[in-house]
């Protein structure tokens, strides 16, 4: 006697555990990146890894409750998140912004606050409210792709200008791109733009090398110069790279154990931030590298399967979404270390240290197994 189809009740338990993993994962590495540091600043071992514990608590706790909540909640008042991020990165300017590392990028607002994480859900939510109601006007037609075009660049250059992330910056304009190229059905405005995009950047990168554009112009063209280069700048611009490079090339195929590092003892800065990944590889090799980068194949995995498998577009897109930020985010990360492109100062997802980053990604989980949970088999 057939059933028919009923409403499975149980999240994706292969998405939940992915995630569990590399938070856990994460603690050990941060506790294990910034124990010496945080000895010599702060007289505790353990403040780092106190920091993120609590964060990530408070995170995974959200995810549970967000991941109860019917996600079509989010469409109606999406359009308010998004116009609510972009104020908050407004306020970066007022007296709520806080300087960090010579930064002004976060607001203190009893907590510490990065908008440019709320914007990156904010432009989730939006392209996924729009594109689930007009998909085909907005992706298929000149008109659309400008106006989606100005709704993610509006976010991009303030989270630039205001705030000056680059990175920040490339995954919010990045988020929408791949929204946006997932609901249409033409590639080549898309090739074309891609290849524009990409030959500007090499023609900066050219005109630079050649000192067309002096290096003094401004930091990034420094890091640019520092890319190419890395030994010249091994005092200055260079020199997170070049010892992020000793760290991986320390480590061989199987590390030298957790907790051996000795590139953390004050010679990678930001060792437990930016440049974890480099950590990961000295204590863990090769082997310990290839592994965590499985488990996020394994993430991306699961975010195809959901998506593909949502109850509406609506669900779809949002978990499209989520899967372009945390992709985007790993591939720059990684490349930075690896110095396949200049250093832009992005966080590992999930692993790197960060109470903002962790407690917004594991909101965005929590909205992907929501929807998950709608899904009929």
């Amino acid at each position: 006697m057939s059933h028919g189809k009923v409403k499975r009740r149980h999240m994706d338990y292969s998405l939940f555990f992915a995630v569990i993993f590399l938070l856990l994962f994460g603690l050990i590495m941060v506790y294990s990146a910034s124990s010496y540091e945080a000895s010599l600043k702060f007289n505790d071992s353990a403040f780092y890894l106190k920091n993120q514990a609590r964060a990530t608590a408070l995170g995974f706790i959200a995810m549970l409750i967000i991941s109860r909540i019917d996600y079509h909640i989010w469409k109606g008042p999406a359009f308010l998140i998004y116009l609510g991020s972009l104020f908050l990165v407004f306020l970066v300017l007022t007296p709520l912004g806080v300087v960090r590392n010579g930064a002004r990028r976060w607001l203190d607002v009893g907590i510490s606050v990065q908008p440019a994480e709320v914007a990156k859900v904010g432009v989730i939510l939006l392209f996924a409210s729009i594109l689930s109601r007009y998909g085909k006007q907005l992706s298929s037609t000149l008109k659309g792709i400008f106006i989606c075009t100005v709704l993610a660049g509006i976010p991009a250059v303030m989270v630039l200008t205001i705030t000056s992330n680059m990175s920040s910056a490339i995954i919010i304009f990045g988020i929408a791109t791949v929204m946006v190229f997932v609901c249409s059905q033409k590639t080549l405005p898309f090739m074309l733009i891609g290849g524009a995009i990409t030959g500007g950047a090499a023609l900066i990168v050219y005109m630079v090398m050649h000192g067309i554009i002096p290096e003094t112009l401004s930091y990034r063209t420094a890091r640019i110069r520092a890319w190419l280069q890395p030994e010249a700048y091994a005092s200055g611009t260079g020199y997170q790279t070049l010892q992020s490079l000793y760290s991986i090339g320390a480590g061989g195929i199987f590390g030298k154990g957790l907790g051996q590092s000795t590139q953390k003892l004050g010679f990678v800065p930001e060792a437990q931030n930016d440049m974890i990944f480099s950590i990961i590889c000295e204590e863990l090799g090769l082997f310990g590298a290839i592994a965590i980068l499985l488990m996020f194949v394994i993430l991306i995995w699961r975010f195809v399967i959901v998506a593909n498998n949502a109850s509406d577009q609506f669900g779809a897109f949002i978990v499209t979404g989520v899967m372009a930020h945390i992709a985007i985010q790993v591939i720059l990360n990684i490349a930075v270390v690896t110095n396949t492109i200049p250093n832009t100062g992005i966080t590992l997802p999930f692993i790197s240290y960060g109470g903002t980053s962790i407690l917004f990604l594991l909101y965005e989980i929590g909205l992907c197994l929501s929807v998950s949970r709608s899904i009929e088999v």
